[in-house]
């Protein structure tokens, strides 16, 4: 949804970016009927945009406080991303003066890179670019020093963001202008663009790690015995008991790995002194006890159906 305009020249860099996310939840073709308008220019502003996404049917949540720009040292990041099924799909712009490299990444493997001394790039759906273009063409000048540039792609955002909701009307701005020749300029950015991309790579390794964790333990959330049978008494130490499990009923630990199986025993702890061997052993509205007096006992565990 958002628009980046990044200036790369012998100058320095100056990038700057709307901090704009929209978010959409709906049936599908609804989704791509109300993008599409997006889109084309034919919704202009927040008004109509939420009129018509009530039309469709469709949930819209806008935030304002999303920045796509990052300062790594003396480079400047800019990054638009889009979210897939299964992977994210981003564009970055990474530039500083005398040098800049496009980068295509999906999930955190690198589809495309692409490299050049200076220029000026424009990230953004087509409409907005459009718009950006049109004003870039009679605002710009080459001889403008890097302050007067933040001025104009300041002014440029701002009036884009007046003529369509893609693009929102707060802004972030970076200028850089380090003294790096083309050479210097491209050898800073491939190891920047190294170091980040691994970065990426180690974030989304333990993002899926603490979903798998998530998932593991939603799904044993469900196996958590409230009430039922659990097994019997089989070794009696004062306090201290072993209950043979039943052949439904395991022990896990507070990672959920099976600390006893089916069949194995469990070190439980009794209140009561009247304990026998072979008195069963149950939950009863999530309490641990001895089925035959209901008196409490306590285990170290957690205790699931299999």
């Amino acid at each position: 949804m958002s628009l980046i305009i990044a200036y790369m020249g012998k100058k320095g860099c100056v990038m700057a970016a709307d901090k704009r996310k929209i978010a959409y939840f709906g049936d599908k073709d609804e989704l791509n009927v109300l993008e599409s308008e997006l889109y084309s220019g034919t919704i202009q502003n927040d008004d109509e945009l939420a009129k018509r996404a009530e039309e469709l049917n469709v949930a819209v949540k806008i935030t304002d406080g999303s920045s796509k720009l990052l300062e790594i040292g003396e480079i400047i990041r800019g990054e638009v991303s889009s979210k897939g099924t299964f992977q994210t799909k981003r564009r970055r712009v990474y530039g500083t003066t005398n040098g800049y490299q496009l980068v295509e990444l999906l999930g955190a493997q690198t589809q495309s890179r692409k490299a050049g001394n200076n220029g000026v790039i424009l990230f953004g759906n087509k409409y907005a670019k459009k718009l950006a273009q049109e004003l870039l063409s009679r605002k710009w000048e080459a001889s403008q020093n890097l302050m007067k540039m933040r001025e104009i792609f300041e002014e440029i955002l701002s009036e884009v963001s007046l003529k369509t909701p893609t693009v929102g009307d707060t802004f972030d701005v970076i200028v850089k202008h380090p003294t790096y020749s083309e050479t210097t300029a491209q050898m800073n950015l491939n190891r920047t663009i190294d170091q980040d991309i691994k970065l990426l790579a180690r974030f989304r390794q333990d993002l899926v790690e603490k979903l798998v964790r998530q998932n593991l333990e939603i799904e044993m959330s469900y196996k958590i015995i409230d009430n039922g049978d659990i097994g019997r008494v089989v070794d009696i130490n004062g306090n201290e008991l072993k209950v043979q499990l039943n052949d439904k009923t395991q022990a896990v630990d507070e990672n959920w790995q099976q600390t006893a199986a089916p069949g194995h025993n469990v070190v439980m702890y009794a209140e009561s002194d009247d304990v026998k061997l072979k008195d069963k052993v149950i939950i009863k509205d999530e309490k641990l006890c001895l089925k035959k007096d209901k008196s409490p006992l306590k285990c170290d565990v957690i205790l699931c159906t299999l």
